[in-house]
C-alpha cells in the first residue's frame, strides 16, 4: 500500500476516472452554460455572439428578481423547518416506544418521486373535492382559497409538500448524529439532575452543531435551485406567483426557445448559489468545534 501511495503515476491512474466523470458531468456543462449565455441562440440554429447583453438583461429583468425572491423565501422556510425536523429527531432518539416505526414513516416521502408527490398534493388542494377543503368545511370554513389558483397563497401552498418531501431526509441525518452521542454523557447529565430539555439544549445540540450547519447549507442551496415539484404543480403560475429561478430559466430556454438568455439566467443562478454558500459557511464558521 505504501508503494502504491508513493507512486504518483498510480495515484493519477486511480483518480483519473473520477476526475473525468466530474469534468464531463459538472465542469464542462458549467463552462458551456456560461458560454451559451454570451450568445443569441434558440438552441437549434446558428449562434450569434452578443457579449454580456444576456447577463445585463437578466440583471435588469424584474421577473428574474421576483423569481429569485420566491427562491429565497423557500430557502427561509426550509431553514426554519429544520427546527421542527430537529425536534422530531430528538424525540425519536429518546428511546420512545414506536420510534423505529415512526422513523420509517417519516422516510416514506423520500421513496416517492417528485412528480408523484406533486400529483398527490394537487388532489389534496383540489378546490372542488380535495381533502383539505373538505376538512376545512367540517370546521365551518365555507369559502377556502383556491390553493393553487390564488396568487396570494399559491407559493405557501407549494412550500408545504416541498418541506414534507424532505422531512425524512433531514430527520434521518439528525437522528444518526444524535445516536452517535455516547450514552455515558447523557447518563452523567441525568445523574447531575439535568432535565430532558437541558440535556437536549445544552448537551445534544452543541455536540451535533456541525451536522446542523451542514443541513442549513443543504436546505438553502437546495431551495435556491429547486424546480421539479413546483413546475409540475403550477408551472410557475398563476401569473408567475410561484415562479422560482430554476423554473424561470427552464421556461426561457425550453419553452420560449431563448437558449442564450436561459443559459445566462442559469449561470447567474450558479453564481448566486455559490455566493450564498460561501456567506453561510462564513457566518456559521466556528473555530472551536466540540469533540466527543
Amino acid at each position: 500500500m505504501n508503494k502504491v501511495m508513493s507512486n504518483k503515476l498510480m495515484i493519477a491512474l486511480y483518480t483519473l476516472p473520477a476526475l473525468l466523470l466530474i469534468g464531463v458531468l459538472i465542469y464542462i456543462p458549467l463552462i458551456l452554460t456560461g458560454y451559451y449565455g454570451l450568445m443569441d441562440w434558440d438552441g437549434i440554429g446558428d449562434m450569434t455572439f452578443i457579449g454580456l447583453e444576456n447577463y445585463i438583461a437578466a440583471i435588469q429583468d424584474a421577473k428574474f428578481w421576483e423569481s429569485a425572491g420566491h427562491s429565497f423565501l423557500l430557502a427561509v422556510f426550509s431553514t426554519l423547518s429544520l427546527v421542527i425536523y430537529l425536534a422530531i429527531s430528538l424525540i425519536l432518539a429518546s428511546k420512545i416506544k414506536g420510534a423505529d416505526l415512526l422513523r420509517k414513516i417519516y422516510l416514506v416521502p423520500m421513496l416517492l418521486s417528485s412528480v408523484a408527490i406533486a400529483q398527490l398534493w394537487i388532489k389534496i388542494y383540489n378546490p372542488a373535492n380535495g381533502i383539505l377543503n373538505s376538512l376545512l368545511g367540517w370546521f365551518g370554513i365555507d369559502n377556502p382559497p383556491a390553493w393553487l389558483g390564488d396568487p396570494s397563497v399559491v407559493l405557501y401552498a407549494i412550500f408545504i409538500p416541498i418541506l414534507w418531501q424532505y422531512a425524512g431526509f433531514y430527520i434521518l441525518i439528525y437522528y444518526a448524529a444524535l445516536k452517535n452521542i455516547p450514552d455515558s454523557l447523557i447518563e452523567a447529565a441525568k445523574i447531575d439532575g439535568a432535565s430532558a430539555f437541558e440535556i437536549a439544549y445544552k448537551i445534544k445540540l452543541p455536540l451535533i452543531m456541525g451536522v446542523v450547519k451542514v443541513t442549513i447549507v443543504l436546505a438553502i442551496v437546495g431551495s435556491l435551485k429547486y424546480f421539479d415539484l413546483i413546475y409540475v404543480m403550477t408551472g410557475g403560475g398563476p401569473s408567475g406567483a410561484s415562479e422560482v429561478m430554476a423554473s424561470y430559466m427552464y421556461k426561457l430556454a425550453f419553452a420560449s426557445y431563448d437558449f442564450g438568455y436561459g443559459s445566462a439566467i442559469g449561470f447567474l443562478l450558479l453564481i448566486i448559489t455559490l455566493i450564498v454558500t460561501v456567506l453561510i459557511r462564513k457566518l456559521t464558521a466556528d473555530k472551536d468545534e466540540l469533540q466527543y
